[in-house]
């Protein structure tokens, strides 16, 4: 067990918390599940530079790491449908989380054929997370009709869109093998 995993494990604790912190009936509740949420992206970059800084990267932290920032995106995007209750949140969170199960699959599957590499992370991918993931923080710290919440509602829909660009990508680049299944 090394700091890296130790990290990705932290994240994965993080979030029965920040649904414990966003029932909370209180008023400093939903700020604190926003920062709670800010510090798991935070450790999400951070165990991966870590983990090529002190080349402790292992096939456990590999698996985990994403597996746990899905579990956190997914487990605030379905709070926050509650939260929000409206179809312009419930749209671009549904759009996302269907598109990970897809790639994630997508990924598994190209594995198995040694080809993981043509699905490999891209710079569209990495600007999508970091969008999400500021649209996120800002949906969990601020109340629906808030104006920051309005821009936050906006900027899911610019990561909802480099969502299905970079899925569009992704399948463009295993179309020869997943057609030659067909």
């Amino acid at each position: 067990m090394n700091i890296p995993n130790i990290l990705t494990l932290a994240r994965i604790v993080f979030i029965p918390l920040l649904v414990v912190l966003f029932y909370l009936p209180y008023s400093w509740s939903m700020p604190l599940a926003a920062i709670l949420f800010a510090l798991a992206s935070i450790t999400d970059w951070l165990d991966g530079y870590l983990a090529r800084l002190w080349n402790q990267s292992t096939p456990f932290g590999a698996f985990l790491d994403p597996v746990a920032d899905k579990l956190m995106v997914a487990v605030a995007l379905a709070l926050l449908i509650e939260r929000f209750d409206t179809m312009l949140l419930t749209l671009p969170a549904l759009v996302i989380i269907g598109r990970e199960i897809v790639i994630s699959a997508l990924r598994e599957w190209m594995a198995e054929m040694g080809k993981r590499g043509m699905v490999a992370v891209s710079w569209i991918g990495k600007l999508k997370t970091t969008l999400q993931m500021v649209a996120l923080l800002v949906l969990l710290a601020f109340p629906p009709g808030h104006e920051l919440a309005q821009i936050g509602v906006g900027i899911l829909y610019v990561a909802a869109i480099l969502t299905l660009w970079s899925m569009f990508q992704y399948l463009r680049a295993a179309w020869p093998h997943l057609s030659r299944s067909m």
